[in-house]
C-alpha cells in the first residue's frame, strides 16, 4: 500500500493532476458481507478502523480535498438476526473516530458522507440524503460531514438526481457528487457515464445558482464495466461525459442569468412575505391564532396551478 502511495505522489508531482478525495473499499471482502461498521463483529469494526486509518493518512500525504465514506453494505438483510439500535449506535461511533482522527492528524479536507439505498444489502442505513443528514443531526456531526451525492443512488432509492441535490443544498449539505449514472430499468449500479444534459440540467443549476462546490467536484467513476472491457472504453466514457457537462454548464449559465426559473419560484412563494406569512412564522401565533384569522376573513384559499408543463417547455429551450 505505501509503496503504490509513493508511485502515486510520484505521478501527482510529474501531472500536476490533483486528487479530489480519498476513501477506503469497505465492500469487496469477504469480512464485510455482513457490513462494516455496522457488522456484529467487533473486530471487523477494528478492521475497517484501521483501514480507514490508512486510507486518511494516504489522502492527506496526496493532498486530497475530500475524505469519502462509502458504506455499501453498512445495514442488513433479514431483521430476524439483526439489533438496528446497536447497529446504528455503532455507525454513528464509526463516524465520531473518523472525524476526531480528521482533526488529530491535522487533516483540511472535508469528510462526505455517500448516501446509497440498496444493492447489495436489502435496508441500508446511509438509504438517501435526508437519512443521513438525520443521522448525522442526531449525533451532532452535521457541521462535520457533508455528503457526497451520486447520481445512479439517486434513483435507486426512488428519488432523481435533482432532488437529492437541492435537499442536500437546502440543509447546508452537499459536499460533492459522483456523476455516474445508472440504468434506470436495472435495479443496480451499472456506473454508466453522463450522455444527457436532460439528467443534470436541474441538478447543476441548484449547484451553480448556489455558488457552486466548495471542496467538491465531479467523480467519474473509472473503471470499465459489464459488457464495456476494452481499455479505450474508458477514453470514450470519460470524454463524452466531460463534453455533456460541458454543453450542461453552457446551458445552466444561460438559465442562471435569464432568472426565469428562480423568478418563476420566487413569485409562487411572494404571498410568505407579505403579513399573514409573517404571522405564520410569529413565535406569538398558535393555531387558535390561524383559526381566527380564517373566521374574521372569511378565508377562501383558491387552487393555483403550479405551470408546470410551461416550466418545461421553457427549460427544453435551453436544451
Amino acid at each position: 500500500f505505501d509503496h503504490m502511495i509513493d508511485l502515486m505522489e510520484k505521478k501527482i508531482d510529474e501531472t500536476g493532476v490533483q486528487l479530489l478525495w480519498g476513501t477506503a473499499n469497505a465492500f469487496s471482502h469477504k469480512r464485510y458481507m455482513s457490513g462494516a461498521s455496522t457488522n456484529p463483529d467487533p473486530e471487523v469494526f477494528a478492521y475497517i478502523g484501521a483501514q480507514v486509518k490508512d486510507c486518511m493518512d494516504a489522502t492527506k500525504r496526496l493532498g486530497g480535498q475530500n475524505y469519502v465514506l462509502w458504506g455499501g453494505r453498512e445495514g442488513y438483510e433479514t431483521i430476524l438476526n439483526t439489533n438496528i439500535k446497536k447497529e446504528l449506535g455503532n455507525l454513528a461511533r464509526f463516524l465520531e473516530l473518523v472525524v476526531n482522527y480528521k482533526n488529530k492528524i491535522n487533516f483540511k479536507g472535508q469528510i462526505l458522507l455517500e448516501p446509497k439505498p440498496h444493492e447489495p444489502t436489502k435496508h441500508q442505513y446511509d438509504f438517501d440524503s435526508a437519512s443521513c443528514l438525520a443521522l448525522l443531526r442526531k449525533i451532532g456531526l452535521e457541521e462535520e460531514i457533508k455528503l457526497n451525492i451520486e447520481v445512479n443512488h439517486a434513483t435507486l432509492s426512488g428519488h432523481n438526481f435533482e432532488h437529492e441535490i437541492a435537499y442536500a443544498i437546502a440543509n447546508d449539505a452537499l459536499g460533492s457528487i459522483d456523476i455516474n449514472r445508472g440504468d434506470t430499468l436495472l435495479g443496480w449500479d451499472t456506473d454508466q457515464f453522463p450522455n444527457n444534459p436532460a439528467d443534470l440540467i436541474m441538478a447543476f443549476y441548484f449547484i451553480f445558482s448556489n455558488g457552486g462546490f466548495n471542496n467538491g467536484g465531479l467523480n467519474f467513476d473509472a473503471k470499465i464495466r459489464r459488457q464495456s472491457i476494452d481499455p479505450e472504453d474508458l477514453f470514450y466514457a470519460h470524454i463524452g461525459g466531460m463534453d455533456t457537462c460541458a454543453k450542461t454548464l453552457l446551458a445552466v449559465e444561460k438559465l442562471i442569468n435569464d432568472n426565469v426559473i428562480s423568478q418563476y419560484i420566487t413569485d409562487r412563494y411572494k404571498n410568505w412575505e407579505e403579513k399573514l406569512g409573517k404571522v405564520i412564522h410569529s413565535k406569538n401565533t398558535g393555531l387558535d391564532t390561524l383559526h381566527q384569522i380564517v373566521v374574521e376573513n372569511d378565508l377562501k384559499p383558491q387552487a393555483k396551478s403550479g405551470q408546470q408543463e410551461m416550466l418545461e417547455n421553457i427549460l427544453n429551450k435551453y436544451l
